[in-house]
């Protein structure tokens, strides 16, 4: 058998204790938390200067009274906070994935243990109880990985509330200042 790249044991080692399914399992973990630590990077970053950048623009303003004023205002700010929101429903996909795939692969994992059961002729226990812990490790990775996912959509949701509402009442403080 042709060794593999010292780079892919870590992968070898996945298939061994798991099966593909815990392959996949692995990079869809790797999205979900690149994508909380891209929200984590545009939340510090950009965020902030887009959000001081949109006061700017509004105190700027002369008129902001009127009804297009304030729609353009409205404007404004959904459009912002749609751009905090962007990826949420694709984490939100992401995390409610992870449990179906470790289901899959405990299915999987269990209908081998019984496919090599049944072709061997000595029934030992133990060999059934390794099969099985083996196919219930997907489900155990997909569940994990689905519990943090959901503790990070839970976090994003409420910053995404508390920035909306700190918008909302940054632009009328602008104008209150602008008026004073």
């Amino acid at each position: 058998m042709p060794t593999l790249p010292l780079w892919l044991e870590p992968v070898e080692r996945l298939l061994d204790a798991g099966g593909a399914v815990l392959v996949v399992l692995a990079f869809v973990a790797v999205l979900v938390f690149g994508m909380a630590i891209e929200r984590w990077w545009y939340y510090r970053v950009s965020w902030r200067r887009a959000r001081r950048q949109l006061i700017h623009r509004w105190a700027a303003r002369s008129d902001h009274r009127s009804w297009s004023a304030r729609t353009l205002r409205d404007v404004w700010t959904e459009a912002l906070v749609a751009k905090l929101r962007r990826p949420l429903p694709w984490i939100k996909l992401l995390v409610a994935l992870c449990p179906l795939l470790g289901l899959l692969g405990t299915v999987t994992g269990m209908i081998t243990v019984f496919d090599s059961l049944s072709l061997s002729d000595t029934h030992q226990a133990r060999a059934m109880a390794d099969g099985v812990a083996r196919a219930t490790l997907p489900t155990l990775t997909g569940m994990a990985i689905a519990v943090v996912g959901l503790l990070f959509i839970s976090r994003l949701e409420h910053v995404i509330r508390r920035e909306d509402q700190r918008l909302h009442d940054r632009l009328a403080r602008a104008l209150e200042e602008k008026d004073a």
